[in-house]
């Protein structure tokens, strides 16, 4: 099966940092990529750099360059060379066409109009994605893999998906309900996340990810796929409670300006960066500058906080050297 080409047992532990050039890091990014790092320097995975750039649209120029200097600014390495995501796509068009022969995926032209008037088709959670029902699937399955410009979608089986989240905890998802059959190859001729990111893991050896908890109903998505796959032993995640604005939603441009490349323009130095997030972490009890080596020796997933952390105006002031 094309899938087979795909399937990678590792010899060595390995997580990735996965940096999107559709936008610059933020605080956010920044405490979720110190965290995946220590724990990777810690305990000797191996740390793979992906650049995850195939929602061409919305990339923005120069943003993978800054990425790096960002990353290294705060003292995060990895090993070897980054990856850019679109640079191989064969085997991603090699497990789309498996899927498609077996039956597991179909072309989908519906419009997003077309499947809110499914009287089953509830908006989820998220507000992004509409559950799409099995009673729009296709009459006919399978079918070759011949409509690479067409938009594809996994036959999202009706079970639970159950795991066990390193931070999270215990875990049973049932995506059939919340998001239905979901897209893995878009209109761009190009996989979608969920495909993408499955593919290139296993490929890639990476056994452990972590990440925000905003992706959390992703693993189960996620897993199905790598079932799907025969894909071999599954990744263990990792996810971790988001940073937030004092309004308590997600921390985006409504709250101002965080990018790293800001306050790094600013003249702010990374041990001060640094020692905001270990004090976002746990490490220390009040914010004062820190090296990343040392946020290395001293993280403890263990007693990071359960809650997701709000940046404050005095965050920011303390960054500036304002307080």
């Amino acid at each position: 099966m094309p899938s087979e080409a795909i399937k990678h047992t590792p010899a060595v532990a390995a997580t990735r940092l996965a940096p999107s050039p559709t936008g610059a890091l933020h605080l956010g990014n920044a405490r979720t990529f110190l965290v995946n790092w220590a724990l990777a320097r810690q305990r000797n995975w191996r740390i793979v750099l992906r650049i995850e750039d195939l929602d061409t649209p919305r990339n923005k120029p120069g943003a993978i360059d800054q990425a790096l200097r960002d990353l290294e600014w705060l003292g995060i390495d990895w090993d070897g060379s980054p990856i850019i995501q679109s640079n191989d796509l064969n085997h991603h068009r090699a497990a789309m066409a498996s899927l498609a022969q077996r039956g597991l995926a179909y072309p989908c032209e519906l419009t997003r109009a077309q499947i809110e008037a499914a009287a089953s088709a509830p908006q989820d959670g998220g507000g992004h994605e509409l559950r799409f029902p099995p009673e729009l699937r296709p009459a006919v399955m399978p079918r070759p893999f011949d409509q690479p410009n067409t938009g594809w979608r996994f036959v999202t089986p009706d079970r639970a998906v159950a795991f066990n989240d390193d931070f999270a905890g215990p875990q049973t998802l049932r995506p059939i309900d919340t998001i239905g059959d979901f897209i893995v190859w878009t209109v761009r001729q190009q996989p979608a996340y969920q495909l993408a990111v499955v593919v290139d893991d296993a490929r890639q050896g990476i056994t452990h990810i972590v990440r925000g908890d905003d992706l959390l109903e992703s693993a189960a998505r996620q897993l199905l796929l790598y079932e799907a796959l025969s894909l071999g032993a599954l990744p263990r995640y990792c996810h971790l409670p988001l940073v937030k604005g004092e309004d308590g939603r997600r921390l985006a441009k409504r709250h101002g300006d965080t990018r790293l490349s800001r306050y790094r323009d600013l003249g702010v130095a990374p041990e001060r960066m640094v020692g905001l997030m270990a004090f976002w972490c746990g490490i220390i009890p009040a914010r004062t500058p820190l090296s990343s080596s040392e946020f290395r020796e001293r993280f403890d997933l263990a007693t990071m906080p359960r809650l997701p952390v709000t940046f404050t105006p005095e965050d920011d002031a303390w960054l500036l050297n304002r307080s």
